[in-house]
């Protein structure tokens, strides 16, 4: 994977300018922030990011992948200031779960999820290294 950061710009804070992979391409739908079972167990926003950010591992593990591997995020929020408030908290989380890992990033206010009750949808694509380019 390489990181892509034009000369003279700023890094950016919490995700890449670009990322370049080659190998398995993982695609994870929109995942919100309910439990396995379907259900809502918190309607704070850390909350429910800690939980999509565990669904999406979840997903990932199926292909062989883990957190390292992701390459872009969407985020799909449904209050930018409710989201802007969390940032300490979903910096941790993000840490605690993806690690120092900043891939490609987006983040977009939408006026619903299709769920009533979800505040944030994250999507993720990942890449899988070849085992001869590891």
């Amino acid at each position: 994977m390489q990181i892509l950061q034009p000369p003279g710009w700023p890094r950016p804070r919490g995700y890449a300018n670009g990322i370049a992979a080659r190998g398995k391409q993982v695609f994870v739908s929109g995942m919100v922030g309910w439990d396995e079972q379907g259900r809502f167990q918190t309607s704070d926003f850390a909350g429910q990011v800690r939980q999509a950010l565990l669904n999406i591992i979840a997903v990932l593990a199926e292909a062989g992948a883990g957190p390292e591997h992701i390459v872009r995020m969407t985020w799909y929020v449904v209050d930018k200031i409710e989201y802007v408030a969390a940032y300490r908290a979903i910096g941790q989380i993000y840490r605690e779960l993806v690690g120092a890992h900043y891939p490609a990033m987006s983040a977009i206010e939408v006026s619903a999820l299709i769920e009533d009750q979800a505040k944030v949808e994250i999507e993720v694509t990942a890449v899988v290294p070849d085992m001869l380019n590891c």
